[in-house]
């Protein structure tokens, strides 16, 4: 079940009673006026957009995985630069159809531009990136240095 997030959620609870309809309210009005002057619930204008990334990391390797979806990786434009990893490119808008009339646009389009400082630890000859539906996964591998060590520990006398 998916719900909705309410950054103000906590207050929002203890204060009901007495400011929840106004919060409501003003929640609708905002809505309103978004759509009006054609702004999305997400608050981008049309032509713009920023791929979502998830950076995680291994005791091995860092990895950054990007979502881009309906690009190909034609479109996308991976370099690096003084440690730093720039991911870049542009997700075109469909064409138009003869006789097709939107009632709704809500798929972003635009180009983007994401930068990622690296960390002097990262092997930078030694970085792959696939591509595959959607979805761009770049593995940074770590130098043998910054490799969690196992220490021994001895018996004492």
């Amino acid at each position: 079940m998916l719900a909705r997030w309410e950054p103000f959620g906590g207050i929002r609870r203890r204060r009901r009673d007495v400011f929840g309809d106004l919060f409501d309210m003003q929640e609708q009005m905002n809505r309103m006026f978004n759509e009006f002057f054609g702004e999305r619930e997400t608050g981008l204008t049309e032509g713009s957009w920023v791929p979502s990334v998830d950076v995680s990391e291994t005791e091995t390797a860092i990895v950054v995985r990007a979502e881009l979806p309906g690009l190909s990786h034609d479109d996308i434009d991976l370099s690096l630069h003084d440690n730093v990893l720039t991911l870049k490119g542009e997700k075109k808008q469909q064409a138009k159809k003869e006789g097709e009339n939107f009632h709704r646009i809500e798929c972003c389009f635009g180009s983007f531009s994401r930068s990622f400082s690296l960390p002097a630890t990262v092997q930078q000859e030694n970085i792959e990136a696939k591509f595959k539906d959607g979805i761009l996964e770049i593995t940074l591998p770590k130098v043998e240095e910054a490799k969690p060590q196992k220490i021994a520990i001895t018996a004492g006398a």
